[in-house]
């Protein structure tokens, strides 16, 4: 089977072999599945989405437990006003402060309070229950050093970066939920 390029050159083409084909759907699955079912068990258990978490942990992992707004919802591959809604939430529930950057006035910074921290600590032991449950009890014979290298050269190769960036899909796809 032989595929027209642009320029209409033919190049070859090698199908998938069934066990690519079969990781291949696996995978698509996974990506879609698994982040719904973490955050379900949050949602159930604590009351706090898997973004919330997700905010608060990036947050406890920084200096001074503070980031500026965009390298947050860079961190947690949502848009800046998808963070801003995010930050609100957690700022009404006195988890985080927002604060004036020093070195730009017209940047913040999303600081996270002693009671953000505690109640990550609090929703900590669920997230790692759902983990183990739902990903990392599934792997028991799985080389995880060389999954864990596959994966992070399928995030950081950039051929056809140009076309779409997966954050910025996302992003796209959020918008047309709404």
């Amino acid at each position: 089977m032989r595929e027209q390029t642009q320029d209409n050159s033919s190049d070859s083409v090698v199908p998938l072999s069934p066990p690519e084909e079969a990781f291949l759907r696996a995978l698509a699955r996974a990506i879609l599945i698994v982040p719904r079912v973490l955050d379900a068990d949050l949602l159930r258990e604590q009351g706090m989405s898997a973004t919330e978490y997700s905010a608060l942990m990036h947050l406890s992992e920084a200096p001074g437990r503070h980031l500026r707004m965009s390298d947050l919802a860079a961190a947690c591959a949502l848009s800046l006003s998808g963070m801003t809604r995010i930050i609100g939430r957690l700022e009404a529930d006195g988890l985080v402060q927002r604060n004036r950057c020093s070195t730009d006035g017209r940047g913040w910074n999303a600081v996270l309070t002693d009671a953000g921290l505690a109640r990550l600590q609090r929703a900590w032991p669920t997230h790692l229950a759902s983990v183990r449950r739902h990903v990392t009890d599934h792997l028991a014979h799985v080389d995880l050093p060389s999954l864990t290298a596959a994966l992070r050269r399928f995030a950081t190769d950039t051929r056809g970066a140009d076309e779409a960036d997966p954050v910025d899909a996302a992003v796209t796809l959020e918008s047309a939920r709404r």
